[in-house]
């Protein structure tokens, strides 16, 4: 590493810090678990992940996301700490499992539309969440709370609070990207209406005294039983967002760096970070987009850059947190909403009126299940819907026919027709069904050819389904002649457990199944 790269990376991380700082405490406060946990989530998470993660050049800290579900896990256990750090530590292992069975790779596969109304939903909750902080209210601990009392919410408006709010979200929109780029606007908005507050002598509710020095160690291990289950879905739902968060920040990072990340070595690095936060009582994260754009932007190119950013944080908290302890939540609201909307996915948006209505329908219902229901829900019944919809097209690109042949010999051969049933693309699950419809409609022959050589894949089902059809047809007496590939023969005969296809003609082109019939034909006259 040459010193012109280490400077670059010493000074991307600084840069990243100052970015992250703002976030950090932000995202602390809305998780219910405090300013200084989100602080030592960005430090923690941000070196760990850095050290052990897969790509050089993400900077990992709270997200929003990561945010949302810790705070579900704060009011589903309240006055109980200690468990909400068991979620966080198991969300940490579980990372660790899906990287050693090698599941990082697969996260490439989530639908589009899955993931943007997950974003968005996501996106829409942090904006919610933010309109009692805004107005200066206590906030309600969910969505619809939030919704329902918000007439009342209305008539108790601390006006100083939504002054102070307003400007800040004014200077996060306003702020020109020539300025921003020097100084971020999240940055400009938390010292310059922190002031301002201050000079004004606002009444209004502060972040309040973080704890100076190193985080009090907890061990992490209070498991009700009676919790059990809860416990282990939040865990889950943590480690997946994580996950897929990280991944998809790392995707960005690659095509901006034009390297290749390693996604499992990622989640590695991601569920170390996420496990030691729990130590330290500390706010689990995931790779953040907006701070590793910043990274490289700023000239980072290796891991180095990743710790710096938490070392420059740590030197925040050991020095300067009692300034910090000033900061008015009306000001953490306006920054968060800003990045609420941030978060919307503004390219889904912008075509949602010509994209298909199967993409729309996944979208829209990833998106309301997001932001009413549940999260890791959201995800699971979106990737559910887009996989049956993507079963549906390509069952629908899968062609079976039947074909009625005679054989060509000059003897009499009425009532020992021929019928075959042509299979062209995929016979899997989703099309094995049709191929039994198009069995049971044959009439008046005495053989029957399935002609799977043009089907492009044969899966379980669809053997079990030509097992059963074969089955069926002998029981009504008639032949049955399989013509199949090399691959799909030796797929079948391999699980071929009752000795049925051993007993059944099976060829690998029709010429031959017809050769076979003809001499049959002939043997019998």
């Amino acid at each position: 590493m040459s010193s012109a790269s280490i400077k670059n990376d010493i000074f991307a991380g600084i840069t990243a810090a100052v970015v992250a700082l703002p976030l950090a405490l932000a995202f602390g406060v809305a998780s219910g678990a405090g300013a200084i946990a989100g602080l030592y989530g960005a430090i923690i998470l941000g070196f760990f992940a850095a050290l052990f993660g897969g790509t050089s050049t993400q900077i990992s800290g709270p997200t929003g996301p990561m945010t949302v579900i810790t705070a579900t896990a704060v009011a589903a256990f309240p006055n109980d700490f200690s468990t909400v750090m068991t979620v966080i530590f198991l969300s940490g292992l579980i990372q660790i499992s899906f990287a050693l069975v090698k599941i990082g790779k697969w996260i490439q596969y989530i639908p589009y539309p899955v993931i943007s109304g997950f974003m968005s939903g996501v996106g829409v909750i942090i904006i919610i969440l933010q309109i009692n902080p805004f107005l200066g209210v206590e906030s309600q601990p969910s969505i619809v709370l939030t919704l329902i009392n918000f007439l009342e919410t209305i008539k108790q408006i601390n006006y100083e609070a939504l002054v102070v709010a307003s400007i800040t979200l004014a200077i996060m929109f306003l702020t020109p990207k020539k300025v921003s780029k020097v100084v971020p606007s999240a940055l400009i908005a938390l010292i310059f209406v922190t002031y301002f507050s201050y000079y004004m002598n606002y009444d209004i509710s502060k972040i309040g005294e973080i704890p100076m020095g190193l985080p009090e160690f907890i061990l992490p291990l209070s498991i009700d039983f009676i919790n059990l289950s809860q416990i282990i879905t939040l865990a889950i739902t943590l480690a997946l967002l994580g996950s897929i968060d990280s991944l998809l920040t790392s995707i960005v990072a690659d095509n901006m760096t034009k390297t290749k990340h390693k996604p499992n070595q990622e989640l590695i690095g991601q569920g170390i970070g996420n496990a030691v936060c729990s130590f330290f009582g500390a706010i689990p994260g995931a790779g953040a987009t907006m701070r590793t754009v910043i990274n490289i932007n700023s000239g980072g190119t290796t891991k180095l850059s990743g710790m710096v950013h938490s070392i420059t944080l740590l030197i925040i908290v050991l020095f300067l947190a009692p300034l910090a302890s000033e900061i008015p939540l009306a000001v953490l609201a306006g920054i968060l909403i800003k990045v609420g909307f941030d978060i919307l996915d503004y390219k889904f948006i912008k075509i949602v009126n010509k994209v298909n209505k199967r993409d729309l329908l996944v979208m829209v219902t990833v998106f309301l299940l997001t932001i009413f229901v549940d999260l890791i829900m959201a995800v699971g019944v979106g990737i559910t819907i887009a996989s049956i919809l993507a079963v549906y097209k390509v069952s629908k690109g899968t062609q079976i026919k039947t074909v009625r042949s005679k054989t060509s010999f000059d003897i009499d051969l009425e009532n020992k027709d021929t019928q075959i049933i042509k299979i062209t693309g995929e016979l899997f699950f989703g099309t094995a069904s049709v191929l039994d419809d198009k069995i049971d409609k044959i009439n008046n022959a005495k053989t029957i050819i399935i002609d799977c050589k043009n089907a492009q894949s044969l899966d379980l089902s669809a053997i079990f389904t030509i097992e059963n059809i074969i089955e069926k047809l002998k029981e009504k007496d008639l032949s049955v002649i399989l013509i199949l590939k090399y691959r799909h023969k030796r797929a079948i005969l391999d699980i071929d457990s009752n000795g049925l296809f051993k007993k059944t003609k099976i060829f690998h082109t029709i010429d031959d199944a017809t050769n076979y019939i003809q001499k049959r034909e002939l043997d019998y006259a």
